[in-house]
């Protein structure tokens, strides 16, 4: 009998269960994780950004948890030897049309108390980012890049070190209910196990795991592959720290941007394009259920028919590296294609309504024995330990505790 179970060791479940272990030190915690390793998907294969919280609507989920999650995630490194930098961002426009949207941002990134951010002129982007062309910029000084793999090992061993036990090579097929003896049961691969509380941090599979447990969940999870290319040693110097577009609204990603890594590479892109399966990382991944799923879901056709521009836009970067190269010059003109080599992808978990609407915010679904992380968008990797302990106090008052 375990106290709390956690489905999925990502930094998001492993957030929650070490949080759990600081309000519950007695309490016998369980992660389950259904790979053979801790941080294998979205959080192991993300950008390894600090966000500031500059860009999330005032007084949502995304926006404090962000803010507070940065500030726990940077002393959480500093106290336990996890390498990041605090290198600052800048977001950049490029065109008078976008200067609407850079200062809509700005004064988003006031209300949101984001330290330090100024509005700077093409000179002084280039004494930040000499390589960088705009016409205008906002300076994000906070912002950072972290080793977020590093970050779950850590959690793993403080968990570990208390009444826990993080399980890999364990997914779980099935979710019970004993209404009797007030117990939910687990069924992995290998075994069931009988948990007092249960935890749905399963990410991309998050509403799989919802519907076996029972949950009536409208939204679905529609994957999205983020595809990357890396600086050659040769062309690094270009990148002092982050280099982002201004962002189009009507679309619902940041577009490709350059990303200096805590390893001194420097990741280029991403950019977005349906994937035809939910761990899908390589062009060709596919799978026959999971994009059958996804085809009949109402939501995704309504998606691609608001979205069918910029989705086709998307794929012919995807396909022409002469696209992606065209992509990346708007912000480093002397970019090259020659500097550019294929670097892994991403997949994220793009969480949908029936109307096609894309779920922005942090959902969550609770009963009186689980909780279920139905949607933890980016940024859930710098808000993490928030999302944590947000997590925490949605247990106490769901549980009773």
């Amino acid at each position: 009998m375990h106290d709390f179970t956690i489905v999925g060791a990502g930094i998001v479940g492993l957030s929650t269960a070490y949080k759990l272990s600081l309000a519950y030190p007695d309490a016998s915690i369980l992660v389950l994780e259904k790979e053979d390793e801790i941080a294998a998907h979205q959080t192991g294969n993300n950008s390894g950004v600090i966000h500031s919280g500059i860009y999330y609507k005032p007084n949502s989920y995304r926006a404090k948890n962000c803010v507070d999650g940065r500030h726990q995630l940077v002393d959480f490194c500093e106290n336990n030897g996890v390498a990041y930098e605090i290198c600052g961002k800048v977001i950049v426009a490029t065109e008078e049309n976008e200067l609407p949207r850079l200062q809509k941002i700005y004064e988003t990134g006031k209300i949101n108390e984001i330290e330090g951010i100024q509005k700077i002129d093409r000179k002084e982007l280039t004494e930040i980012e000499p390589y960088a062309e705009g016409i205008e910029a906002i300076h994000v000084p906070c912002s950072g890049i972290v080793d977020y793999v590093g970050v779950c090992q850590k959690l793993r061993d403080l968990i570990e070190e208390g009444n826990g036990k993080v399980r890999c090579g364990a997914p779980v097929r099935n979710i019970r209910h004993n209404r009797e003896k007030n117990t939910v049961t687990v069924d992995t691969e290998q075994e069931s196990i009988t948990t007092r509380y249960l935890i749905n941090c399963a990410g991309l599979y998050s509403d799989r795991v919802a519907e076996s447990a029972g949950i009536q969940n409208d939204i679905q999870i529609v994957p999205f592959r983020g595809e990357y290319f890396e600086l050659t040693p040769e062309a690094q110097h270009m990148v002092k720290g982050l280099i982002y577009p201004t962002p189009n609204p009507a679309f619902p990603f940041l577009g490709v941007h350059f990303t200096k890594m805590v390893q001194g590479n420097v990741e280029c892109g991403p950019n977005a394009v349906f994937a035809f399966k939910r761990e899908g990382y390589d062009k060709f991944s596919f799978d026959l259920q999971e994009t059958i799923e996804t085809v009949n879901f109402p939501g995704f056709w309504k998606l691609a028919k608001k979205h069918w521009r910029m989705g086709v836009d998307e794929y012919y970067r995807s396909l022409s590296k002469k696209a992606f190269v065209e992509g990346l010059q708007k912000l480093i003109p002397s970019i090259q294609a020659s500097d550019l080599k294929p670097a892994p992808a991403g997949v994220r978990a793009m969480a949908l309504t029936p109307e096609g609407e894309i779920v922005d915010d942090f959902k969550f679904a609770a009963t009186n024995r689980e909780i279920h992380v139905l949607n933890a968008p980016s940024p859930a990797a710098t808000a993490g330990l928030a999302i944590g302990d947000e997590i925490v106090k949605k247990a106490q008052e769901a549980f009773a505790l």
